[in-house]
């Protein structure tokens, strides 16, 4: 059915998509939007005069509620109009070798989806000023504080999120920022939410890609103003807490958010100060406030599915207005069309299947900022990958019936680099692990193995890779020979011949133990199922009241 006749059976007149991109450079936002939701950036790096004086608001609870429930087929209520809401970017802007390959399609023909919602902490309004306080980074480039990834089956039978504590270092790829052509070099180690500022949103999925390996497809964005408005348009969100609750301290800090012990509907500044409460809520951090956060996502969803007045056309308009506004998405998702698309896909999935995560974490060694847990973090990145329920819930996938490539060479004639990558954020690396493994593969007759000590590479996971078909047989030989799963088999530009990249997850022994045969989400990936209707938020007991 095409899209003309969708809109003629809802009522509405068919018409022409004249949604038109706008011109690059300078004219192509104007100035007063960039920085927010909009996102063009500025060409410096923030400034850090002053701490800021309200933490960071968790709005893509909003932003994931509106395109699960498919509030975007609103839109064709005045189709033209909502696409001139709507502003758009560039969906990925670091280098081409850091970009992960697309999915291959099931048996069924079906591809999973892969959705980054960012969260900017612009102040690039009054409306956002005021709500995000801080006037000493007015203006400033803004960052991603909140990220989360959104991944749908492939066959639209589950939906797992994975939230990034937005203090989290890791590399930053080189990212080229679409509208003014500077280039920023990579970085070894910086804030996640820093990512934003270096081009714009493009740089925060480049980020994702070069660290779990995973394909995204889509971004949506949303500022300060767009979560506060489109919580009041929804009607209220149920949220709990175990004890009354006061977040605000004798110096200032805290949301002030104050709810008195149980369920209470919030919305509008009382939803903006329960996504931003930190102090008060468990120990305290931004691990705790993102637990918070999906609390509040899960009831959200669950409101809008239930709720019976959205059937009102004059709540669904507000609704779909306020969204639309407040959305920045990529291209491929830079119409009400194609958001309604999206949406008829995501609203297959059962609110029972939908599970939150964080990514597994642990503190960095001053104790101030959080580095992915080595081996937890990277299987939860796996299993997204492989696209793999995180609730448990996936009927056994039958293994596809491929072939696989005969090597070029006999054993003894198939060179092998061996790379140690044993190195985590936590670990220094295991001393001679490449010559140990680069021994251990000529004992099983591959003698033309060697030990490369030229480069430390950090792997959580071993890694088999090879640049072309020609070697592909080669490389899975020798992933056979040491127990080594097809999936960490890659083809890679970054190498000449077939190079084995030790991993954190083999840093001792001889007989390596494939993680994929454990397919459980990591416990500390905190999971919480779309469907929990008791979850609580625990209270600190000296913000009581």
């Amino acid at each position: 059915m095409g899209k003309d006749t969708e809109l003629a059976q809802s009522g509405v007149p068919a018409v022409e998509d004249t949604t038109s991109l706008a011109a690059h450079g300078d004219e192509r936002v104007p100035r007063q939007r960039r920085g927010g939701a909009g996102g063009r950036r500025g060409d410096g790096p923030r400034g850090h005069g002053g701490r800021r004086r309200h933490r960071i608001l968790r709005w893509s609870a909003a932003v994931l509620a509106v395109v699960i429930v498919g509030t975007a087929g609103a839109g064709y209520l005045y189709y033209r109009h909502l696409n001139d809401n709507l502003r758009k970017d560039d969906l990925n802007i670091g280098d081409k070798k850091d970009r992960a390959a697309a999915p291959k399609a099931n048996a069924a023909g079906q591809t999973p989806l892969n959705i980054l919602l960012i969260g900017s902490d612009a102040r690039d309004s009054k409306e956002n000023q005021k709500l995000g306080g801080a006037k000493d980074t007015y203006g400033a480039a803004p960052r991603a504080d909140v990220q989360m990834l959104l991944h749908v089956s492939a066959d639209r039978t589950n939906m797992s999120v994975v939230s990034m504590p937005r203090d989290t270092l890791l590399a930053i790829p080189e990212c080229t920022d679409p509208d003014t052509g500077r280039t920023y070099a990579a970085s070894t180690s910086a804030m996640t939410n820093a990512s934003l500022e270096r081009g714009g949103p493009g740089c925060t999925v480049a980020t994702w890609e070069k660290l779990t390996d995973i394909h995204i497809d889509h971004f949506v964005m949303v500022d300060f103003a767009g979560v506060v408005s489109m919580a009041d348009a929804v009607g209220g969100v149920p949220v709990c807490v175990d004890a009354a609750i006061y977040s605000h301290t004798s110096s200032g800090h805290g949301s002030g958010l104050k709810l008195r012990e149980g369920t209470t509907s919030v919305q509008g500044k009382q939803a903006l100060q329960w996504l931003r409460t930190r102090y008060g809520f468990e120990d305290g951090s931004d691990i705790a406030r993102t637990k918070a956060q999906h609390m509040y996502m899960n009831s959200m969803v669950r409101q809008l599915r239930a709720n019976a007045t959205l059937s009102n056309p004059g709540k669904l308009r507000a609704l779909a207005e306020t969204a639309t506004e407040a959305l920045t998405v990529d291209d491929g998702l830079g119409s009400v069309a194609k958001l309604y698309d999206l949406s008829k896909e995501l609203k297959k999935v059962p609110t029972e299947r939908i599970t939150m995560t964080t990514m597994p974490w642990v503190y960095s060694s001053d104790g101030n900022r959080v580095l992915p847990r080595p081996t937890d973090a990277a299987k939860l990145f796996r299993l997204v990958r492989e696209d793999i329920a995180l609730d448990g819930k996936d009927k056994k996938k039958a293994t596809p019936a491929t072939a696989t490539p005969e090597p070029a060479d006999t054993d003894d004639r198939i060179a092998v680099q061996v790379q140690n990558g044993t190195r985590t954020s936590t670990l220094a690396p295991v001393g001679g692990r490449a010559s140990a493994i680069a021994a251990l593969l000529v004992g099983k007759g591959f003698e033309k193995a060697t030990a490369d000590s030229s480069t430390l590479p950090v792997r959580d996971e071993t890694v088999i890779r090879y640049p072309d078909a020609d070697l592909e047989g080669d490389a899975r030989r020798v992933a056979k020979v040491l127990g080594i799963p097809a999936g960490q088999v890659k083809r890679s530009t970054d190498v000449d011949g077939v190079t084995l990249v030790v991993g954190a997850d083999w840093r001792s022994g001889t007989k390596y133990t494939s993680a994929d045969s454990d397919d459980t989400t990591p416990k500390s990936a905190s999971a919480l199922n779309g469907a929990d209707t008791k979850a609580c938020m625990h209270v600190d007991p000296d913000y009581t009241w």
